[in-house]
């Protein structure tokens, strides 16, 4: 498009000015605001490269001003903070555009400076350097500005961290918990809680049939059940987790709180504005932490109470539709239907679209002794969670209809054709009666609190008990994919920089007390990893540091014992 011309004596382009203009404006439009400044810096490059390049000025200001300087072309592409809808987030947009201004008027001075003194007072122009070796007033003066600077910076900043801890007084509280790889919204002053999961289906991110499906307008960033709360109402979140860690993130509230399972923290917010705000989980968390994302619908006050009197009818309706089911009988066709839609759902992250899964945290489901073998226990690991691995219950999550659907698809797909139709009365027989109009639940339900009954005091672990390889390796393996494998992986390759790999690293094959203190104590370098001393026993932590030494070809031969936890706790 850029051609000589007849007499090869330069480089024209006025009548192809129109399609580079277009070029670069398209960039732009199109999200890529850095690719279109390599564009035109290589185009001036070329350009600059011509001794005899004749560009028509006219044509080169409409490139420059009607692309490079469009307003409206880079109206789509945010450089900056968002200023947000809560009071809180205006204060760290303030505070943040504060020191943004600081620095620069800095930088100005600095380089204004030093340039004017390479202009002015350069060697080329006789100029001498001054002789003088120190002053008392300059010294002072450029310590006492750095002060002042920095006091400016700290008084708003310690202010506004101190607005932003403070939960007092609040209208409604929330509990937030997350769990690989979903959030668990719980009202404490109403009877609601419930699941919300990403709802963009698998076929945009995963392309399971081959073809390139179209992504939706919020890809990746929408739920089926959204975070619904008032509008200038204080509300206060607590965050919790139930495996590893994650972390609650919404930009436009300036609200990110971590959630660390075993611990609860505080966060608040206040919403001006109705409307619909999102996030995502911003701590990496396992192989699906991208389709975690965050939710909050924003109500007006009358539509917020309208949404309440909504939540109790549903309520209701799951009590009665709950009660119902009982006593109905769903054809195989109907269980699987229902089942295929609440697998892909839920289970197929972990356990694969094919049931494959991926061993060994996660195990496969096709030919699988849980999916051929009793169905009882098929059904009370899907209501209730394996202790001591990823498996999680979904007895909260589910109603009995869609557990028997979807124990009903594990046992029938893929193979496994047992023939079994789980029905949900067998479901509410195996996890004991715990349907709405049950007489357990009335009874607890019309209860008085009875008085606390003192737990029996735990079996006291043996520390001076002495375990074979074999047996440190089968616990250890054991709480590896419990507490370890989301973030080392099941293959000891991690996710680096993060979570580093343990297979052949520094830490697994390196000084044993130092692998001990960092399970222990965690790492006050890499914040990801946490202590487990306060989750694990000593002896759970020995199996799982000798498993580490010795697994993925590590073979350390190191037998770590719980005498040897029990002396590194000491120190």
């Amino acid at each position: 498009m850029i051609r000589e011309n007849s007499k090869g004596k330069g480089v024209w382009f006025s009548q192809n000015s129109l399609w580079i203009t277009t070029r670069i404006n398209n960039r732009i439009r199109n999200g890529e605001p850095r690719s279109t400044l390599c564009f035109c810096f290589l185009f001036f490059a070329f350009l600059s490269g011509q001794r005899r390049c004749r560009v028509n000025r006219r044509n080169l200001g409409a490139l420059v001003t009607g692309s490079i300087l469009s307003g409206s072309a880079w109206a789509d592409s945010q450089l900056n903070l968002t200023q947000g809808v809560t009071e809180i987030s205006r204060q760290v947009y303030d505070l943040h555009m504060l020191v943004l201004y600081i620095c620069t008027a800095i930088g100005i001075v600095v380089f204004a400076a030093m340039f004017w003194s390479m202009a002015f007072h350069r060697h080329s122009k006789g100029v001498k350097p001054a002789t003088f070796h120190e002053s008392t007033k300059v010294e002072m003066l450029w310590t006492a500005i750095p002060i002042l600077i920095l006091i400016s910076m700290a008084v708003p900043a310690t202010s506004t961290l101190i607005d932003m801890e403070n939960n007092d007084d609040a209208d409604i509280t929330v509990q937030i918990t997350g769990s690989q790889w979903k959030w668990h919204y719980k009202y404490f002053d109403q009877d609601i809680e419930f699941y919300s999961v990403l709802s963009t289906p698998r076929e945009q991110y995963e392309n399971l049939d081959g073809s390139s499906a179209a992504k939706g307008e919020h890809y990746l960033l929408e739920v089926d059940k959204p975070l619904v709360i008032p509008v200038n109402k204080k509300v206060r979140f607590l965050i919790t987790s139930d495996d590893v860690i994650h972390s609650w993130w919404i930009p436009a509230f300036a609200v990110k709180q971590d959630a660390n399972p075993g611990f609860i923290n505080e966060a608040w917010t206040k919403v001006d504005e109705p409307g619909i705000y999102r996030g995502q989980c911003a701590e990496l968390c396992g192989k699906d932490h991208g389709f975690m994302p965050i939710v909050v619908d924003v109500r007006s006050e009358a539509d917020y109470a309208l949404w309440l009197k909504e939540q109790e009818m549903l309520i209701a309706q799951a009590a009665a539709a709950e009660k119902a089911s009982l006593s109905a009988e769903a054809s195989m066709d109907e269980l699987m239907q229902l089942g295929e839609q609440l697998y892909i759902a839920n289970c197929a992250a972990c356990h694969q679209i094919n049931g494959a899964g991926l061993p060994p945290a996660f195990p496969a489901l096709k030919d699988s002794p849980i999916a051929l073998g009793d169905v009882n226990a098929h059904i009370d690991i899907v209501y209730n969670g394996k202790a001591g691995t990823g498996m999680q219950g979904y007895g909260k999550q589910f109603s009995l209809k869609e557990i028997a659907a979807v124990v009903t698809y594990e046992r029938n797909a893929w193979g496994n054709n047992t023939g079994d139709a789980v029905q949900a009365s067998q479901v509410n027989a195996v996890a004991g009666d715990v349907s709405a109009d049950s007489e357990p639940v009335k009874a607890a339900a019309e209860a008085t609190p009875a008085a606390p009954v003192a737990e029996e005091p735990a079996a006291e672990e043996d520390l001076n008990k002495v375990y074979s390889m074999d047996e440190l390796m089968a616990m250890g393996e054991q709480v590896y994919n419990t507490s370890c494998v989301a973030c080392h992986q099941p293959t000891g390759l991690g996710l680096p920089p993060a979570f580093p790999a343990l297979k052949g690293g520094a830490i697994t094959t390196g000084d044993k007390a130092g692998h001990i203190d960092m399970v222990l104590n965690g790492s006050a370098k890499n914040p990801a990893m946490q202590a487990f001393k306060a989750q694990l026993t000593k002896t759970q932590i020995a199996a799982v540091v000798t498993y580490e030494r010795n697994a993925w070809g590590n073979n350390t031969g190191d037998l770590v014992q719980p005498a040897d936890i029990d002396a590194a706790s000491a120190k």
